[in-house]
């Protein structure tokens, strides 16, 4: 303390230097060396380990930045991407819409045609049936007629007692059927 002192009074230049130098045991050969080593040091260091460390740093800073600017365009592309696929899903959706009101229309176009198939199948099959029923109506009514008639004739030919010629079975015959088709409902 009693160095700084001196030296803010301003006593006597290199003299009161010495006297700090002294009180404090500087070695002027020894601080030189030491100066100068410590210089070299710092230069070595310089060369190669601070410029090393911030090329370095540099390095991972543009690295840094690069991968930012990399996540924002992933973020750009994976928003533009969900857009996107956002908007084929809707697209798709009112397709398959489309598609369900078109099969449903189709369905219902295809059954009515079914229906109308079914329709005039069923009335051809009626038709064909009541066609059937009449011809056979009618054999089994000349089946009956014949019957009759020969009953008829067997009757008369057993009640009379005696055999009938050709002329007298047409006879019976014109007879009978001309009864029978009086009284067969529909001829009226």
């Amino acid at each position: 303390m009693n160095a700084l002192v001196m030296l803010a009074q301003g006593g006597g230049g290199s003299e009161g230097v010495r006297e700090i130098a002294r009180t404090f045991g500087v070695d002027w050969q020894h601080l030189v060396a030491q100066i100068i080593s410590f210089l070299i040091v710092c230069a070595l260091l310089q060369k190669f380990a601070y410029r090393p460390v911030l090329a370095m740093l540099e390095e991972r800073r543009r690295r840094i930045a690069e991968g930012l600017a990399d996540a924002e365009r992933i973020k750009a592309e994976l928003a533009r991407t969900e857009a996107q696929r956002h908007e084929v899903m809707e697209q798709a959706n009112e397709r398959a819409v489309k598609l369900i009101e078109e099969a449903r229309a189709a369905a219902a176009r295809v059954q009515a045609e079914e229906t109308q198939k079914a329709t005039a199948s069923a009335e051809s099959i009626i038709g064909k049936a009541h066609e059937a029923a009449v011809q056979d109506h009618a054999r089994m009514l000349t089946d009956l007629k014949r019957e009759v008639g020969q009953l008829v004739v067997l009757a008369t030919t057993n009640v009379t007692g005696k055999i009938l010629t050709p002329d007298d079975h047409r006879r019976l015959d014109e007879e009978t059927a001309r009864v029978v088709r009086s009284e067969t409902p529909g001829n009226n």
